[in-house]
């Protein structure tokens, strides 16, 4: 695939719009991620989570905070935000275009129900066979059942609605193991907003890089310290910058790729 990026920490975020990232995940498939702020302040003690991020096909800048220290404190190449939330709006206005099978990876039974309900609601209809409640995995993430799951079924979308830091760990795991190349994405609660298992978020609040405060206020004992630790990054993009934090990051081999 080729699409313009801006190398941020190592990482190729990618810089256009969002019907570009649609468009090349519905014609070429790949790996989707949007890492978040607090997850981008554990890099230099999560290499697996940084190495799943260096090697996925498409990496947007859903952090608001790191793109207004990249383009107002740092000053460097600009790069637009393009939120996990941003994306998934523009796939359920657009998926019933796509008759492409999908396969959903839901953390509760109950999430589940509730995110192919709003498909449906969409165009799209998803079969028993591709819903999959996913466990809670260890450091190590690996998942034959699903693996073996999605092999059979041979979707084109796999949407991975489980926690950041873990989901595109196991993205990375179905892309290099995986026979075929599907768009997996990794956008975790985002459907969550839309199905209202969270906190709904507006798109002016979303545009306004204002969704981490609408979730401390609607869970502050959750939110809050999560977000917090999250300024430690401004240490870490003023330090790296560009640069990898890992000398050892590189390029993993991958099916397909």
């Amino acid at each position: 695939m080729s699409f313009s990026t801006v190398t941020i920490l190592g990482v190729r975020f990618f810089a256009g719009q969002v019907e570009d990232v649609f468009k090349q995940l519905e014609n070429h498939g790949g790996l989707l991620t949007a890492p978040a702020a607090p997850n981008l302040a554990d890099i230099l003690k999560e290499q697996d989570y940084y190495n799943a991020l260096y090697n996925s096909d498409i990496v947007i800048p859903d952090s608001g905070y790191m793109v207004l220290i990249w383009n107002w404190i740092l000053r460097r190449e600009p790069i637009q935000k393009i939120s996990g939330l941003k994306f998934i709006n523009f796939f359920l206005q657009h998926i019933s275009t796509s008759p492409k099978k999908i396969f959903l990876v839901n953390p509760s039974n109950e999430e589940g129900e509730a995110n192919r309900l709003l498909l449906h609601k969409k165009g799209a209809r998803i079969s028993d066979t591709c819903m999959y409640t996913a466990p809670i995995y260890s450091k190590q993430v690996d998942d034959h059942k699903l693996l073996e799951l999605v092999e059979i079924n041979q979707p084109h979308w796999i949407l991975i609605n489980i926690g950041g830091g873990v989901q595109e760990k196991l993205g990375l795991y179905l892309r290099q193991n995986l026979s075929f190349k599907p768009a997996i994405i990794c956008t975790g609660a985002a459907i969550a907003f839309k199905t209202g298992k969270q906190v709904p978020i507006p798109a002016w609040i979303d545009r306004l890089y204002l969704g981490w405060l609408a979730r401390c206020v609607s869970n502050p004992r959750l939110y809050i310290k999560r977000y917090l630790k999250s300024f430690y990054l401004l240490m870490i993009l003023i330090r790296y910058k560009e640069k990898a934090p890992y000398k050892s990051a590189r390029k993993i081999g991958i099916l397909n790729a």
